[in-house]
Parts: structure tokens; sequence; C-alpha cells
């Protein structure tokens, strides 16, 4: 979960849908992003984003949607926010106890990467976009490690 569904987290959704499937469990995952504002609804992710994850080999085909409280606690077994504005922003959204039990920050997984957050590219430089894609990998595979266990 990121703001607005078109940087962080449909990178989110991409690499960890390639990490599952590299670990042969791509079927027993359901894999989804949305955003805590539905600025860009109906949206493909910003280009910027998906030239870079193209290059890792990553292709962004979510389109943007606003979180839905009404239905996504219930669907999903964990909500990960990118940062602590998005994960104040869902609990704020929770229904219940229940609900904030399932909401963790994806940098929570991190091993190699000592950050809070992982940054919003979409104002900044083509660094910015390697920089979300380096953490989202190193904290993809915390959160599997975490999930497996």
């Amino acid at each position: 979960m990121c703001l607005g569904n078109i940087c962080r987290s449909p990178s989110a959704e991409a690499v960890f849908k390639a990490l599952v499937g590299q670990k042969g469990m791509a079927g027993d995952f359901v894999i989804d992003s949305a955003g805590t504002y539905a600025y860009h609804e109906g949206e493909r992710a910003d280009r910027r984003m998906q030239q870079h994850a193209i290059k890792r080999g990553y292709d962004l085909t979510s389109i943007s949607r606003p979180f839905d409280p009404s239905s996504d606690w219930d669907d999903f077994d964990f909500i990960v926010a990118m940062d602590d504005n998005n994960f104040n922003d869902l609990r704020a959204m929770a229904r219940s106890g229940t609900d904030i039990e399932k909401l963790y920050k994806i940098t929570d997984f991190s091993n190699k990467f000592n950050c809070d957050h992982v940054p919003d590219p979409y104002y900044g430089g083509p660094d910015g976009f390697d920089l979300v894609l380096d953490i989202l990998e190193d904290a993809g595979e915390g959160f599997f490690n975490f999930l497996i266990k």
C-alpha cells in the first residue's frame, strides 16, 4: 500500500509475485496493490517506474485502485504499507483490532537496508526508482521468509 498506487505498491506487487513465482508458490498467494487515496484510480503504474522495473525483469501490470476498507480487510491476510503515513492512514481505516493485526510496514522485513520506509520516487530523479526496487527486493525476501515460518 502506498499513496496513489502508481509507483511503490505496484512495484511491491510485481516484485513479490516474481519472488513467489521463483519459489514455485505463485498459486499459494493472492497478491494485489492499492493506494490509500484514489488520485490515480484506473491508471497504470508511472511510466518511469515501469521502465526501471522492466530493466530488472518486472512487469507492472496492475491498475491503480484505492484501498477498500469494506472488503480488503476481509480479503487479505496481510496489509503492507510503504511508509508511516500510509500505515497510519490504514490504521485509521481499520474496523477492529483484528484489522490492525494484519497491518505491517514492508521495511519491517528488510535485511540489507536500514530504513524505516520506502521513499516515494515520484518527484525525484531516476536513482529513486532504483532505490525503491532495491528495498522492495530485500524486504520482499524478508516478508516471504516471515510468511513461510
